[in-house]
């Protein structure tokens, strides 16, 4: 029951994670809705606390207090009152049942504004070594598509975690919550290109448009274009005269310089420092070859910021995303990334509020763009704006539910808010992420140590401590899996485990003051005298202070 549907006479509206009634709107938290749906599937029926986690929360290990206080979140949406209840009623020992009517809405076959997902196209060369250029392609496609008002894209995060998994089509779109799926496949051999594209109806299954292009290489850009456009043609989307500009554009003239662009973001999103130094080194060869790449620009920034959090915070690589951040914005200022990137950059600089406008506007020019809401957040929680923070990394969650990391941090800002409910909730939905990133990437690093200290926050301190010991093993000298195993062992109570991580973070590049005078982890090493001459220590080195983790 993904539609509009009226539970008494409120209109549930799942698409928006909302419920409305007259001239009131209420939000509400993802996997409460989720409770809320699961109560109206089967409405007047019992249904046990364990039936609705296990629906709810698959594969994820959630105490009833989650469900109690979602349950307690949907009454308070409602006005509801649990001893006069009107909309739902608890049954001692037993469950809960919906007691308040349901009715369906009638609606179109196709939700009223066209949705789309892009997935991961398949690798049908003869040395089955193009996955970059697969990927590569459906992400233009995706970013193209992102530029159309009148069609909602699903994230290509979101899109690619079915990669390399049988699902069937239909399963696929309503967990994605879009009403079409774009399926592809890719032959590259020498100078030649085949594409296969099949546009895909969710509800049924049913193909609704499909070509396939045999072209040369250098037809790649046209080919896109014509894929977008018949996309467009295919779901009655008329184009406005920017619209169609967009759909036109090229990104670089030099197929080298695309090739070699494709190529690092294949690296970079194995989101680690030897993937990420290889992406760098790529981009570059791009821009070698097209100084004008904007995209590449933007590539450069987000590689040297991530070395700049992630690798020991030399201050080159701070310097380096500035620039590169400025450059993507020169040559393209229309390009989401490039403001995302630039948000990132000037928050590394400590100018927060600057880095607040980019990342406003990257999100009015691409909102399913993950990266601007998670890193807005970021910056947010520097600035002192739990609350703010909170808001976009639920919405970060919400454009991309498979991604492990928004959902880990967001726990912490609920647990410092004292709203614990909330933080167990998010931290199981963070592990559950978590588990299926190391399912495909068992080498992700920073996937075990930030499931780790979810894990160890839920008092699951064996499971917890053994997912630090394997994050430290793969790098045992990085600055950022050092702090972060010394936060894990501050909370499972090591303390002297705890301070030695943290020194080795230090010595081996870690600078950023704040995150130790300000992260709520390491609240039982504040007196410890060892701690207290690294605070010293790092006073001295006066860093630019951005959000940790």
């Amino acid at each position: 029951m993904t539609r509009g549907f009226r539970v008494g006479d409120w209109l549930m509206e799942p698409d928006l994670n909302r419920i409305s009634r007259a001239d009131k709107v209420v939000p509400i938290e993802p996997k409460v809705l989720e409770v809320l749906l699961f109560l109206a599937e089967q409405p007047g029926e019992v249904l046990s606390p364990k039936d609705i986690i296990r629906r709810v929360w698959p594969d994820t290990f959630v105490s009833d207090d989650v469900l109690t206080h979602s349950i307690s979140e949907l009454r308070k949406a409602f006005g509801d009152d649990a001893k006069n209840p009107h909309i739902i009623q608890t049954i001692p020992r037993k469950g809960y049942r919906l007691i308040a009517s349901v009715t369906r809405q009638a609606s179109p076959s196709q939700p009223a504004r066209p949705s789309i997902a892009v997935m991961a196209f398949s690798d049908m060369s003869p040395e089955k070594d193009q996955e970059y250029f697969c990927d590569g392609i459906a992400e233009e496609i995706t970013n193209t598509l992102t530029h159309v008002k009148g069609l909602r894209v699903a994230a290509r995060t979101s899109a690619f975690a079915f990669k390399g998994r049988s699902e069937d089509v239909r399963t696929i779109g309503k967990s994605l919550g879009v009403g079409t799926v774009l399926e592809g496949s890719v032959r590259k051999a020498g100078n030649r290109l085949r594409i296969g594209a099949q546009l895909i109806n969710v509800e049924d299954g049913c193909h609704i448009w499909s070509e396939r292009y045999d072209r040369e290489l250098k037809d790649v850009f046209a080919i896109q274009d014509e894929i977008s456009r018949s996309i467009m043609n295919a779901l009655e989307i008329t184009l406005s005269p920017q619209e169609r500009t967009v759909l036109s554009r090229i990104p670089t003239t030099d197929l080298q310089a695309y090739e070699y662009y494709l190529r690092g973001k294949q690296y970079f999103y194995q989101y680690n420092r030897k993937g990420i130094e290889f992406a760098l080194r790529m981009f570059s060869q791009a821009l070698e070859l097209d100084p004008t790449y904007a995209r590449a620009h933007a590539g450069i920034a987000d590689c040297c910021a991530f070395l700049y959090m992630y690798a020991g915070s030399n201050p080159v690589h701070r310097e380096r995303a500035d620039s590169a951040s400025w450059k993507a914005i020169d040559h393209d200022p229309e390009s989401a990334e490039a403001h995302a990137s630039r948000g990132v950059a000037l928050s590394l600089k400590g100018d927060l509020e600057l880095a607040e406008y980019e990342f406003e506007i990257a999100i009015a020019l691409d909102p399913m763009l993950f990266e601007a809401y998670y890193f807005y957040a970021r910056t947010s929680f520097a600035q002192g704006k739990p609350e703010k923070a909170l808001m976009l990394y639920e919405k970060s969650s919400e454009v991309n539910p498979q991604d492990y990391q928004a959902p880990l941090l967001v726990a912490q800002i609920y647990s410092d808010l004292g709203r614990n409910a909330e933080a167990d909730a998010a931290r199981s939905r963070g592990i559950e992420a978590a588990r299926a990133r190391l399912k495909m990437n068992p080498d992700d690093a920073r996937a075990l140590y930030m499931g780790a200290n979810g894990l160890v926050a839920l008092g699951e301190y064996t499971e917890g401590l053994e997912w630090a010991r394997q994050a430290l093993a793969m790098d045992p000298d990085d600055p950022m899996v050092l702090y972060n195993v010394g936060c894990i062992q501050s909370l499972a109570g090591r303390s002297e485990e705890a301070i030695e991580s943290l020194e080795r973070s230090v010595k081996n590049g870690l600078s950023q003051r704040g995150w130790f005078e300000n992260d709520s982890n390491l609240d039982p090493l504040r007196r410890h005298p060892r701690y207290l001459a690294l605070i010293e220590s790092l006073r001295e080195k006066q860093a630019p202070q951005s959000a940790a983790h």
